[in-house]
């Protein structure tokens, strides 16, 4: 297995309802630790690990919506059949499917993208 550079850990205030989202949002396990309450988990080489909270990591009290101030954004193949399979799930949408402009140095760069949150509030977004 191939391992990115960066792979974030979310703290997750019960690892089954959590397990369970992002399997539906299409995710796959990896492998899993159910001792530990600890999953690893990939879409489309996005890999994100979640585990119960257990204060080994919190650097302070941890409340709903977990994550303020971030958004983890992941790249997909065909996001507009995402985007799709997700609605017809009745996923939530935090940010419908849109068309945004960034800058870099002076080159524009469009992105579709929307964004969902998970079962503790944090934000995914889900780019071309």
């Amino acid at each position: 297995m191939k391992y990115n550079k960066l792979i974030p850990e979310l703290s997750v205030s019960d690892i089954n309802i959590s397990k369970e989202f992002y399997l539906n949002i299409g995710f796959q396990i990896k492998y899993e630790r159910e001792e530990s309450k600890f999953c690893f988990l990939e879409l489309e080489g996005n890999q994100i690990m979640i585990e119960e909270i257990n204060n080994n990591w919190n650097t302070g009290k941890l409340e709903y919506p977990f994550g303020r101030g971030i958004n983890i954004s992941m790249t997909i193949d065909d996001i507009e059949e995402y985007y799709s399979k997700l609605k017809s799930k009745n996923i939530k949408m935090f940010l419908d499917l849109e068309v945004h402009s960034y800058r870099v140095d002076n080159k524009i760069y469009e992105d579709k993208e929307f964004l969902i949150q998970d079962p503790d509030g944090y934000l995914l977004r889900f780019n071309d």
